[in-house]
């Protein structure tokens, strides 16, 4: 109990906090636009079709 006590009402366990959630917060963006690329490099005439015509 002493250890959530400190994690919520000390600087310093607050700034852990922030870290804490920050990093989930970057998990979870990253795995959207990883999977968001992988997707949209399944079918080919998808980025063929996006391509300015020379």
């Amino acid at each position: 109990m002493q250890m959530l006590t400190d994690l919520f009402s000390t600087d310093y366990g607050l700034m852990s906090l922030a870290v804490i959630v920050f990093v989930i917060v970057m998990w979870i963006w990253f795995t959207i636009l990883f999977l968001g690329k992988i997707r949209l490099g399944e079918d080919p005439e998808k980025t063929q079709t996006n391509l300015p015509k020379p």
